[in-house]
């Protein structure tokens, strides 16, 4: 990106000065060379959302932004109804409630050293991944509606995971407001077994090692101590969600054009969130969240399972679930007062500061956990969240690293048996459903995970607590 086009407000923080028909600036979170890095397309997008209806203050991107559809990957952006908000389908994404959780082990890496492998084979075995993977729950047609109205809360409530895992999950694993007829039956059969299934893609299952601390109080309140072992999840709403944007790409194209709204790009559609279809939309999104949710607490049992085989003094807690690509309704303080806004955050996650009064009792006064994701070859990270981060960029920060590289050159590029191996020699154990699959998410082909957590901190958006190395991990 042309740093020209661009005014430095502060170090890791720039705006698109506002114009044409630009409601608000657009705010790009990020370090000189990051911004660089990023294509101009970013740019395009960031400008594009900014002249969206109702939107507020800024249109924001983070420093793992890139090329998205509609809005970039890592773009935030807060609408109010009262001033003729919108609901895009860009905003949101089609792997709708994509988020990561996190499982403290009780166990430390000396103790899984020797069962690594052990491990991620039974994993492997037991947790269903790849394209079109099925799982072993097959709901019936109010099951379905059950779990797309009460997420989590409904798995749990049949015997997959414990009371505390609600609490720990963002929204205690169900958000209101569902509306199952907003479902298409296509959405509905597409679903078919899915939930309790890892997919492909990028989603993935990874045995991970605290590598450093950087915030001794607040990983204690954590529960996290240098050398622990943890695991991860990193998968979304399946092929329900996708079906979800698909439908509602045509519908919302057909509302932009009634209702008067210029779109700039294909997938910025969008409508009126007071509007019939603007509700039916968020309705069906809440949907998915919550199907995303009930996916992730289905893996968490069968992650249990596997561990109970081969380590059976392990003791499974959730540190913390949270998802991105989502749009919620949430309270923000603008202008000297408190409004009810529509938040999009697309390939953006999360992050409530210390003083949100809706955070776990555990995390009160601390702040939300945010876990981000880096590549299987290089470290993720847990952060919190701030009260600057709520100020500025309506408490969100990134979800990953961002790619640099598209998944067709990554495939020219790497070949899967031999970055398998290459992993593998660095200590790191891999088991994927497709070679072609891991090629596509070789570390290579991603920005500098910690040159972007970096940009975060700086930024104050939220603050390193940890950093985990991977040790095994499980690729669709």
């Amino acid at each position: 990106m042309d740093l020209n086009l661009l005014q430095k407000q502060q170090d890791y923080q720039w705006i698109i000065p506002q114009a044409g028909e630009m409601k608000v600036p657009g705010q790009i979170f990020a370090s000189r060379e990051l911004v660089e890095e990023m294509d101009h397309k970013v740019y395009e997008q960031v400008s594009n959302v900014a002249c969206l209806p109702g939107i507020q203050r800024y249109s924001i991107a983070m420093p793992d932004a890139h090329w998205g559809y509609g809005f970039p990957i890592g773009g935030v952006a807060a609408f109010d109804p009262q001033e003729g908000g919108v609901v895009s389908v860009g905003g949101v994404g089609f792997d709708v409630n994509c988020g990561v959780r996190t499982l403290k082990t009780g166990l430390v890496w000396e103790d899984v050293k020797p069962h690594l492998r052990s491990l991620i084979d039974t994993l492997f075995a037991i947790v269903p991944a790849g394209m079109g993977s099925r799982g072993e729950i097959s709901l019936s047609g109010s099951q379905v509606e059950d779990v797309l109205c009460k997420g989590s809360r409904w798995i749990v409530s049949r015997g997959y995971g414990i009371k505390e895992d609600l609490e720990l999950t963002e929204d205690g694993g169900m958000v209101p407001g569902a509306d199952p007829s907003a479902v298409s039956d296509l959405a509905l059969k597409r679903e078919r077994r899915q939930v309790g299934t890892l997919g492909s893609g990028n989603h993935y299952l990874e045995i991970q090692r605290v590598a450093e601390v950087y915030d001794d109080q607040v990983a204690g309140a954590f529960g996290l101590a240098l050398d622990d072992v943890v695991v991860t999840i990193h998968c979304g709403s399946r092929a329900l969600g996708h079906q979800v944007g698909t439908d509602y790409l045509k519908l919302l194209a057909e509302a932009s054009r009634i209702y008067g709204i210029p779109i700039r790009e294909r997938e910025l559609v969008c409508a009126p969130i007071d509007s019939s279809e603007g509700r039916r939309y968020f309705g069906a999104v809440i949907c998915a969240i919550n199907y995303a949710f009930a996916n992730r607490q289905v893996i968490t049992h069968l992650v249990r399972q596997g561990f109970d085989q081969v380590l059976p003094r392990a003791d499974l807690h959730l540190l913390y679930d949270v998802g991105h690509n989502t749009c919620k309704v949430e309270h923000h303080h603008i202008d000297g007062r408190t409004r009810e806004l529509y938040v999009h955050r697309k390939g953006a996650t999360r992050a409530f500061g210390p003083s949100r009064e809706n955070l776990p009792d555990v995390y009160r006064g601390v702040g939300q956990p945010v876990i981000v994701g880096g590549t299987m070859g290089t470290c993720s990270y847990i952060l919190v969240g701030t009260d600057y981060g709520e100020q500025v960029a309506y408490a969100s920060v990134c979800h990953g690293a961002g790619r640099r590289m598209s998944r067709k050159k990554a495939k020219k590029t790497w070949r899967g048996e031999r970055l398998a191996r290459e992993l593998e020699n660095k200590g790191i154990y891999i088991r994927g459903h497709s070679l072609a699959g891991l090629a596509e998410e070789a570390p290579g082909a991603y920005k500098d995970v910690s040159a972007v957590i970096e940009a975060i901190h700086q930024a104050r958006l939220a603050a390193k607590v940890v950093r985990l190395e991977p040790k095994g991990c499980i690729k669709g």
